[in-house]
């Protein structure tokens, strides 16, 4: 009796794990498919897990909007890309390529489809590999 009972919570706790790991993935229709271009100017990057992010601001007009770019882990950005906190520096003018959500937020999704070049020399220090790809819907 009390191995099946063990055995019955090892299956329940085992098959909550993958809907977790593909909510998370997954988003569910959050950000527009087609990519927007912005120029900024660095306010922050936060290495952190799961996702490294990018605070930037964006002159528009006249008005200062502070902006959200998600990018992939630190793992990978130091990895694939050789970043490191001194990569992106406060101040540094960027032009980022990527999806925005759909709630209008001042926020940008840079996982997929997406690049980012530094604005003055226009040196790309991040590209995700289905940069330039059309959106699914458009295929």
């Amino acid at each position: 009796m009390k191995k099946t009972v063990l055995c019955a919570v090892a299956l329940a706790v085992a098959s909550l794990i993958p809907g977790s790991a593909w909510a998370h993935h997954g988003d569910a229709g959050r950000y527009n498919e087609d990519t927007v271009t912005l120029k900024g100017t660095v306010v922050q990057l936060v290495m952190v897990n799961p996702h490294a992010l990018i605070i930037f601001d964006v002159d528009d007009g006249g008005k200062t909007t502070r902006w959200t770019a998600e990018l992939g882990g630190p793992q990978q950005l130091v990895k694939q890309f050789g970043w490191s906190p001194q990569t992106v520096k406060t101040g540094m003018p960027i032009t980022l390529i990527g999806r925005v959500v759909k709630s209008g937020d001042p926020y940008m999704n840079l996982t997929e489809r997406s690049q980012i070049t530094m604005t003055d020399s226009g040196k790309e220090i991040y590209r995700t590999a289905n940069f330039g790809q059309p959106a699914p819907a458009a295929q």
